[in-house]
């Protein structure tokens, strides 16, 4: 059960924070709720850039996130998670509009893509450990609030995402972890950092960056930390 102890928690403070959102979001003047999203948008623009920098080399991020994008765009990533968004919200919309889709895909993006998905899992996973995720559940708890006052209860629909997604990262953590190296793990945290930059540009509504496209970048990352390593090899460096 310690292998999951971050996860419940991180599910359970969503699940919270997603319910106040909801009842309290109708009862909220609509700037100040705008606002409150920006406001959400800015911290997650500069987690974003905090991990971002962390690269070891910018060319590993510029061959990640190109590699991935391309994979993310055959695949339609974006266009299949907008599918599955509009799907929940024909099936459980009560008629009007609803923005069920719109939120259950960017919270499923803020939830899930940040680099302490990955490295709070595996560290939870491996040591039971559960800090990094601690502070994740905090941090989803606000937004959870935040991006359910603004946008419904569609945020919810994460909850169960949250369980199955991250707690397989926890579960499977050791072999994760024993196959890739730190430098693997550091590049993978430095382009989820870029995909939270992304999120953040959505959320203040600069750029509708298609995040969930380049979701594959995260998987690209150690592959190119290993073809790069090789390329050095061959070359005799």
């Amino acid at each position: 059960m310690g292998v999951l102890t971050g996860t419940l928690l991180n599910a359970a403070t969503v699940l919270i924070g997603g319910v106040v959102g909801t009842v309290v979001g109708d009862r909220l003047p609509e700037r100040l709720r705008e606002n409150v999203v920006r406001g959400v948008g800015l911290f997650v623009t500069a987690m974003g850039v905090k991990f971002a920098i962390d690269t070891s080399n910018l060319l590993f991020m510029l061959g990640a996130i190109l590699l991935g994008g391309i994979v993310g765009s055959l695949v339609g990533v974006d266009a299949r998670l907008n599918q599955l968004g509009d799907a929940l919200q024909r099936r459980f919309a009560r008629g009007g509009t609803s923005t069920v889709a719109e939120a259950f895909v960017t919270a499923s993006i803020v939830f899930c893509v940040g680099p302490l998905t990955f490295l709070g899992s595996i560290q939870n996973g491996l040591a039971g450990d559960a800090t990094l995720l601690s502070v994740k559940s905090v941090l989803d708890g606000f937004t959870a609030i935040a991006l359910a006052a603004t946008l419904g209860w569609g945020v919810l629909l994460t909850v169960p995402l949250i369980l199955v997604y991250q707690g397989g990262l926890a579960v499977g953590a050791s072999l994760f972890a024993g196959v890739l190296s730190d430098l693997q793990l550091r590049e993978m945290s430095a382009v989820g950092g870029l995909l939270l930059m992304g999120v953040g540009l959505r959320l203040l509504a600069i750029r509708d960056v298609k995040v969930a496209d380049f979701l594959p970048a995260i998987i690209v990352s150690p592959l190119v930390v290993a073809a790069f390593g090789r390329l050095l090899e061959a070359l005799g460096k």
